[in-house]
Protein backbone atom coordinates (compact mmCIF):
# COMPACT_ATOMS: atom_id res chain seq x y z
CA UNK A 1 0.00 0.00 0.00
CA UNK A 2 1.35 3.42 -0.95
CA UNK A 3 2.21 5.80 1.87
CA UNK A 4 0.31 9.14 2.12
CA UNK A 5 3.49 10.98 1.19
CA UNK A 6 4.05 8.95 -2.01
CA UNK A 7 1.79 11.03 -4.30
CA UNK A 8 3.21 14.44 -3.28
CA UNK A 9 6.71 13.05 -3.61
CA UNK A 10 5.98 11.84 -7.14
CA UNK A 11 4.45 15.19 -8.07
CA UNK A 12 7.50 17.00 -6.73
CA UNK A 13 9.84 14.72 -8.68
CA UNK A 14 7.85 15.28 -11.89
CA UNK A 15 7.78 19.02 -11.29
CA UNK A 16 11.56 19.15 -10.89
CA UNK A 17 12.12 17.02 -13.98
CA UNK A 18 9.68 19.01 -16.13
CA UNK A 19 11.12 22.26 -14.78
CA UNK A 20 14.60 21.24 -15.87
CA UNK A 21 13.30 20.43 -19.36
CA UNK A 22 11.57 23.81 -19.62
CA UNK A 23 14.68 25.58 -18.32
CA UNK A 24 16.79 23.79 -20.93
CA UNK A 25 14.40 24.78 -23.74
CA UNK A 26 14.34 28.37 -22.49
CA UNK A 27 18.15 28.56 -22.37
CA UNK A 28 18.30 26.97 -25.82
CA UNK A 29 15.83 29.50 -27.25
CA UNK A 30 17.63 32.45 -25.64
CA UNK A 31 21.06 31.29 -26.88
CA UNK A 32 19.79 30.55 -30.41
CA UNK A 33 18.51 34.13 -30.78
CA UNK A 34 22.08 35.45 -30.98
CA UNK A 35 23.52 32.71 -33.20
CA UNK A 36 23.08 31.82 -36.88
CA UNK A 37 20.62 28.98 -37.53
CA UNK A 38 23.35 26.80 -39.01
CA UNK A 39 25.20 26.97 -35.68
CA UNK A 40 22.25 26.57 -33.32
CA UNK A 41 18.68 26.39 -34.67
CA UNK A 42 15.79 27.53 -32.53
CA UNK A 43 13.65 24.98 -30.66
CA UNK A 44 10.74 25.83 -32.98
CA UNK A 45 12.78 25.18 -36.14
CA UNK A 46 13.95 21.87 -34.68
CA UNK A 47 10.37 20.95 -33.78
CA UNK A 48 9.24 21.61 -37.35
CA UNK A 49 11.96 19.32 -38.69
CA UNK A 50 11.10 16.69 -36.07
CA UNK A 51 7.43 16.70 -37.08
CA UNK A 52 8.45 16.18 -40.72
CA UNK A 53 10.26 12.96 -39.75
CA UNK A 54 6.98 11.47 -38.50
CA UNK A 55 4.48 13.10 -40.87
CA UNK A 56 6.00 13.86 -44.27
CA UNK A 57 6.11 10.65 -46.38
CA UNK A 58 9.46 11.72 -47.84
CA UNK A 59 11.01 11.63 -44.36
CA UNK A 60 8.78 9.06 -42.66
CA UNK A 61 10.14 6.36 -44.97
CA UNK A 62 13.66 6.99 -43.68
CA UNK A 63 12.46 6.94 -40.07
CA UNK A 64 10.66 3.61 -40.56
CA UNK A 65 13.65 2.21 -42.43
CA UNK A 66 15.95 2.88 -39.48
CA UNK A 67 13.41 1.37 -37.07
CA UNK A 68 13.03 -1.77 -39.21
CA UNK A 69 16.82 -2.19 -39.39
CA UNK A 70 17.15 -1.89 -35.62
CA UNK A 71 14.41 -4.44 -34.95
CA UNK A 72 15.87 -6.91 -37.42
CA UNK A 73 19.39 -6.38 -36.08
CA UNK A 74 18.19 -7.00 -32.50
CA UNK A 75 16.46 -10.25 -33.48
CA UNK A 76 19.44 -11.54 -35.46
CA UNK A 77 21.93 -10.48 -32.76
CA UNK A 78 19.93 -12.39 -30.13
CA UNK A 79 19.79 -15.49 -32.33
CA UNK A 80 23.53 -15.39 -33.08
CA UNK A 81 24.45 -14.40 -29.52
CA UNK A 82 22.25 -17.18 -28.16
CA UNK A 83 23.91 -19.68 -30.47
CA UNK A 84 27.36 -18.59 -29.28
CA UNK A 85 26.26 -18.77 -25.63
CA UNK A 86 24.81 -22.26 -26.12
CA UNK A 87 27.91 -23.41 -27.99
CA UNK A 88 30.17 -22.21 -25.21
CA UNK A 89 27.96 -23.74 -22.50
CA UNK A 90 26.96 -27.10 -23.96
CA UNK A 91 29.86 -28.02 -26.26
CA UNK A 92 32.95 -28.31 -24.04
CA UNK A 93 35.35 -28.51 -26.97
CA UNK A 94 34.07 -25.13 -28.24
CA UNK A 95 34.03 -23.29 -24.91
CA UNK A 96 37.64 -22.09 -25.09
CA UNK A 97 37.27 -20.91 -28.69
CA UNK A 98 34.05 -19.02 -27.92
CA UNK A 99 35.10 -17.40 -24.64
CA UNK A 100 38.82 -16.84 -25.29
CA UNK A 101 38.94 -16.19 -29.03
CA UNK A 102 35.62 -15.11 -30.55
CA UNK A 103 34.16 -13.05 -27.68
CA UNK A 104 37.30 -10.97 -26.95
CA UNK A 105 37.47 -9.94 -30.60
CA UNK A 106 33.77 -9.04 -30.81
CA UNK A 107 33.90 -7.22 -27.47
CA UNK A 108 36.92 -5.07 -28.26
CA UNK A 109 36.71 -4.48 -32.03
CA UNK A 110 35.92 -0.75 -32.49
CA UNK A 111 32.52 0.20 -33.88
CA UNK A 112 34.04 2.61 -36.38
CA UNK A 113 36.19 -0.26 -37.66
CA UNK A 114 33.13 -2.36 -38.49
CA UNK A 115 31.51 0.67 -40.14
CA UNK A 116 34.55 1.31 -42.36
CA UNK A 117 34.88 -2.36 -43.28
CA UNK A 118 31.20 -2.48 -44.21
CA UNK A 119 31.72 0.56 -46.46
CA UNK A 120 34.58 -1.26 -48.20
CA UNK A 121 32.88 -4.65 -48.52
CA UNK A 122 29.23 -3.82 -49.30
CA UNK A 123 27.22 -1.47 -51.42
CA UNK A 124 25.43 1.26 -49.43
CA UNK A 125 22.18 -0.19 -48.13
CA UNK A 126 20.48 -2.34 -45.55
CA UNK A 127 23.01 -5.19 -45.71
CA UNK A 128 25.89 -2.87 -44.86
CA UNK A 129 24.01 -1.34 -41.90
CA UNK A 130 22.87 -4.73 -40.57
CA UNK A 131 26.43 -6.05 -40.77
CA UNK A 132 27.67 -3.27 -38.49
CA UNK A 133 24.76 -3.34 -36.07
CA UNK A 134 24.70 -7.13 -35.65
CA UNK A 135 28.43 -7.50 -35.05
CA UNK A 136 28.33 -4.79 -32.39
CA UNK A 137 25.20 -6.16 -30.68
CA UNK A 138 26.11 -9.87 -30.68
CA UNK A 139 28.57 -9.75 -27.74
CA UNK A 140 26.04 -7.93 -25.51
CA UNK A 141 23.43 -10.60 -26.21
CA UNK A 142 25.89 -13.49 -25.93
CA UNK A 143 27.17 -12.35 -22.52
CA UNK A 144 23.66 -11.92 -21.06
CA UNK A 145 22.42 -15.26 -22.39
CA UNK A 146 25.58 -17.08 -21.34
CA UNK A 147 25.03 -15.79 -17.80
CA UNK A 148 21.46 -17.06 -17.96
CA UNK A 149 22.64 -20.53 -18.98
CA UNK A 150 25.24 -20.51 -16.21
CA UNK A 151 22.65 -19.52 -13.57
CA UNK A 152 20.14 -22.16 -14.64
CA UNK A 153 18.82 -24.52 -11.95
CA UNK A 154 20.60 -27.82 -12.68
CA UNK A 155 18.34 -29.78 -10.35
CA UNK A 156 15.30 -28.61 -12.29
CA UNK A 157 16.94 -29.68 -15.53
CA UNK A 158 17.74 -33.11 -14.09
CA UNK A 159 14.16 -33.49 -12.92
CA UNK A 160 12.94 -32.57 -16.41
CA UNK A 161 15.28 -35.12 -17.94
CA UNK A 162 13.85 -37.81 -15.65
CA UNK A 163 10.36 -37.14 -17.03
CA UNK A 164 11.25 -36.77 -20.71
CA UNK A 165 14.08 -37.87 -22.94
CA UNK A 166 13.22 -35.29 -25.60
CA UNK A 167 15.79 -32.49 -25.53
CA UNK A 168 13.49 -30.23 -27.53
CA UNK A 169 10.69 -30.72 -25.00
CA UNK A 170 13.03 -29.94 -22.11
CA UNK A 171 14.35 -26.89 -23.94
CA UNK A 172 10.87 -25.50 -24.61
CA UNK A 173 9.25 -26.39 -21.29
CA UNK A 174 12.14 -25.71 -18.88
CA UNK A 175 15.17 -24.01 -20.44
CA UNK A 176 13.30 -21.30 -22.35
CA UNK A 177 11.12 -20.14 -19.39
CA UNK A 178 14.20 -19.99 -17.14
CA UNK A 179 16.06 -18.05 -19.80
CA UNK A 180 13.29 -15.52 -20.52
CA UNK A 181 14.42 -12.85 -17.98
CA UNK A 182 17.93 -12.94 -19.47
CA UNK A 183 16.44 -12.86 -22.96
CA UNK A 184 14.49 -9.72 -22.07
CA UNK A 185 17.67 -8.21 -20.64
CA UNK A 186 19.37 -8.92 -23.97
CA UNK A 187 16.52 -7.29 -25.86
CA UNK A 188 16.67 -4.18 -23.65
CA UNK A 189 20.45 -3.83 -24.00
CA UNK A 190 20.51 -4.55 -27.74
CA UNK A 191 17.64 -2.13 -28.44
CA UNK A 192 19.36 0.68 -26.54
CA UNK A 193 22.84 0.11 -27.93
CA UNK A 194 21.41 -0.46 -31.40
CA UNK A 195 20.02 3.06 -31.59
CA UNK A 196 23.34 4.48 -30.39
CA UNK A 197 25.17 2.91 -33.33
CA UNK A 198 22.41 3.21 -35.94
CA UNK A 199 23.43 6.67 -37.09
CA UNK A 200 27.10 5.72 -37.36
CA UNK A 201 26.26 2.64 -39.42
CA UNK A 202 23.95 4.59 -41.71
CA UNK A 203 26.34 7.53 -42.04
CA UNK A 204 28.98 5.26 -43.53
CA UNK A 205 26.94 2.71 -45.42
CA UNK A 206 23.36 3.64 -46.28
CA UNK A 207 21.38 5.51 -48.88
CA UNK A 208 18.32 5.77 -46.63
CA UNK A 209 17.47 6.03 -42.95
CA UNK A 210 17.97 8.65 -40.26
CA UNK A 211 21.75 8.46 -40.54
CA UNK A 212 21.51 9.20 -44.25
CA UNK A 213 19.23 12.16 -43.50
CA UNK A 214 21.74 13.43 -40.98
CA UNK A 215 24.57 13.19 -43.51
CA UNK A 216 22.49 15.04 -46.09
CA UNK A 217 21.58 17.67 -43.50
CA UNK A 218 25.26 18.16 -42.64
CA UNK A 219 26.11 18.73 -46.29
CA UNK A 220 23.28 21.29 -46.58
CA UNK A 221 24.13 22.92 -43.21
CA UNK A 222 20.62 22.05 -42.01
CA UNK A 223 21.44 21.89 -38.31
CA UNK A 224 17.76 21.75 -37.36
CA UNK A 225 17.43 18.42 -39.16
CA UNK A 226 20.55 17.11 -37.41
CA UNK A 227 18.97 17.94 -34.05
CA UNK A 228 15.64 16.50 -35.22
CA UNK A 229 17.11 13.12 -36.19
CA UNK A 230 18.71 12.82 -32.75
CA UNK A 231 15.46 13.70 -30.98
CA UNK A 232 13.53 11.31 -33.24
CA UNK A 233 15.75 8.47 -32.07
CA UNK A 234 15.15 9.46 -28.45
CA UNK A 235 11.37 9.46 -29.01
CA UNK A 236 11.35 6.10 -30.80
CA UNK A 237 13.64 4.54 -28.20
CA UNK A 238 11.54 5.71 -25.25
CA UNK A 239 8.29 4.67 -26.96
CA UNK A 240 9.63 1.19 -27.73
CA UNK A 241 10.94 0.75 -24.21
CA UNK A 242 7.80 1.98 -22.43
CA UNK A 243 5.19 0.41 -24.72
CA UNK A 244 6.83 -2.93 -25.56
CA UNK A 245 9.98 -3.83 -23.64
CA UNK A 246 8.89 -2.79 -20.13
CA UNK A 247 5.52 -4.67 -20.31
CA UNK A 248 7.24 -7.78 -21.64
CA UNK A 249 9.94 -7.55 -18.97
CA UNK A 250 7.28 -7.37 -16.26
CA UNK A 251 5.41 -10.26 -17.84
CA UNK A 252 8.46 -12.52 -17.86
CA UNK A 253 10.09 -11.30 -14.65
CA UNK A 254 10.92 -14.10 -12.16
CA UNK A 255 8.41 -14.37 -9.33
Amino acid sequence: MNSPDAAPSRLASHAVADGLVLAFIGAWWFTARSLPSYVLPSPLATLRALVLLFVDPAFLGDTLTSLARILLAVVLAIVIGGALAALGSYVPSSAYAVHRRVMPVLNSFPSIGWALLAAFWFQPGTLSVLFVEILILVPFCAIALAQGLADMDRELLEMGASFSRSRWRIAIKIVLPLLLPYLMSSVRIAYGVGWKIALVAELFGADSGLGYLMLRAEVMSDTAMVFATCFAIVIIFVAGEKLIIDPLARRFAPH
